[in-house]
């Protein structure tokens, strides 16, 4: 039977050459997986729940992937040597049961890219700011002339970009704990954890197991490798005592004696020997103190790899900020509209109401992923006038928010942006920050946040047609 090498073996040994490989789930992971596989000569099936896919699964066929709609089959999944699983897709299906029973190896998607990248990997995990600090750590190393790529999580599948690796390149990739479940090698140069909090728990069966998997990203690093922590958690910083790697810390608010942190109006590198500043707040455009960490984290990786303090404030000054994450999107009658559909949680709603200041009307909803509304009641007390909600967690806001604040119904985003706004006082703010899942109503965060976009438009124009009639 076809084995994959262990830890032990180099990467680039790694073959598939003659196996039957099934890769479970045709997303644009599970694409890129199957793509890699078949043109390393491996025999692949390629299974998929949907009926229905796009040109990019059927186009594999041209490859020698067989394809297998509708479902997954047994028997498809017990001839399999090597098992890749797409992100979307439970590790605990039914159907895997006999795979393991087998000791058949099922591992992730971007455990099997990393197996053949040649440069150096740049990882980052945490509950929320990852595609932010990964894309601004790839602006920074390329402002500082490394040949980088961004991939994983943030949207490019890593085995999309294998055949573009070289031993000169730095990958920098944003993992899920999704993706990270089931690595077994996975050895990034540089690991960063930005901050834990209850998330995915829809998918994990506990908090512990959800931990458990962001945890795997510094599992199989040595002393030779590095580990970037967050100082001001605690839960990181308890978590990350096993590490094998060189812990590198950085802070905004706890005080340390070495790593990066805030000093007056800069960012420098604290050592034993003094600071050295990297690069001042007024580069900073990013909304909130999450997001500032955010940059600190990423200026550490930077400094790690050795760009010059001026090269990272180019690039920070550059960078705007990702779309769907607290982005400012319109302003209708003096009231701010501010997308932040990425805030999928609970923690990360708290952090973009802390981030747009009073007299805000935030609307929330959507598939719910764990944690305590109830938990938002003091920010939400002190600083929103209203809450919005939809989708299939409504009733549990209303249970938690209810107490503290007014809440009105909606059944549809653009309903729930028209009654926000009619709530809404001149100066303050209309804030998108479901703290949950998009799936009830979406295909995802990105296509909500599009949808609020489509509707702040929408009512512009009519108020300002009102106000020329």
């Amino acid at each position: 039977m076809f084995q994959p090498r262990d830890i032990k073996a180099a990467m680039t040994e790694f073959s598939v050459a003659g196996a039957r490989v099934v890769v479970v789930g045709a997303a644009r992971s599970g694409v890129a997986a199957a793509r890699l596989l078949a043109t390393r000569g491996a025999q692949v099936v390629l299974t998929e729940q949907r009926r229905n896919v796009g040109e990019s699964v059927t186009g594999l066929q041209g490859l020698g992937v067989e394809l297998e709609l509708g479902g997954h089959g047994a028997q498809t999944l017990d001839s399999a040597d090597l098992v890749v699983l797409s992100p979307g897709v439970l590790p605990t299906v039914a159907v895997l049961d006999e795979v393991r029973r087998r000791r058949v190896p099922i591992i992730s998607e971007i455990e099997l890219a990393s197996r053949w990248l040649q440069g150096r990997i740049v990882a980052v995990t945490g509950t929320k700011g990852k595609s932010t600090t990964v894309e601004l750590i790839g602006r920074m190393l390329e402002a500082g002339g490394s040949v980088v790529l961004v991939g994983g999580n943030i949207g490019t599948a890593l085995s999309s970009q294998v055949e573009a690796s070289t031993p000169d390149m730095i990958h920098v990739v944003e993992v899920s704990s999704f993706q990270l479940e089931l690595t077994r090698t996975f050895r990034p140069t540089i690991a960063v954890l930005l901050n834990l909090h209850s998330d995915h728990l829809d998918r994990h069966e506990s908090y512990t197991a959800y931990l458990a998997a962001k945890t795997r990203i510094f599992a199989n690093q040595t002393a030779s490798d590095t580990l970037v922590v967050n100082a001001d958690d605690p839960e990181v910083l308890r978590l990350t005592r096993s590490s094998q790697g060189r812990r590198v810390a950085y802070a905004l608010t706890e005080p340390i004696d070495t790593g990066v942190v805030v000093t007056g109006d800069v960012i420098v590198r604290r050592s034993e020997t003094g600071e050295e500043k990297l690069v001042p707040l007024s580069a900073v455009r990013l909304l909130g103190s999450h997001q500032l960490s955010n940059v600190l984290a990423a200026s550490t990786v930077a400094d790690l790899v050795g760009v010059s303090p001026r090269d990272m404030t180019v690039a920070v000054d550059r960078f705007p900020g990702l779309e769907h994450v607290l982005e400012p999107v319109g302003e209708v009658a003096g009231v701010r509209f501010v997308n932040d559909s990425k805030a999928t949680n609970i923690e990360a709603a708290r952090r973009a109401v802390e981030s747009c200041g009073d007299h805000l009307v935030v609307i929330m909803g959507g598939r719910f992923k764990g944690g305590a509304f109830e938990s938002l009641q003091g920010v939400f007390e002190s600083r929103a006038d209203a809450v919005i909600v939809l989708g299939e967690a409504r009733e549990r806001i209303h249970e938690g928010l209810g107490p503290v604040v007014r809440i009105v119904d909606a059944v549809s985003l653009h309903e729930a942006v028209r009654v926000a706004y009619g709530l809404a006082v001149p100066g303050g703010t209309v804030l998108l920050a479901p703290g949950c899942a998009s799936l009830d109503m979406f295909q995802d965060y990105a296509e909500r946040g599009r949808v609020f976009r489509q509707a702040v438009d929408g009512l512009k124009e009519e108020i300002e047609e009102k106000r020329e009639q």
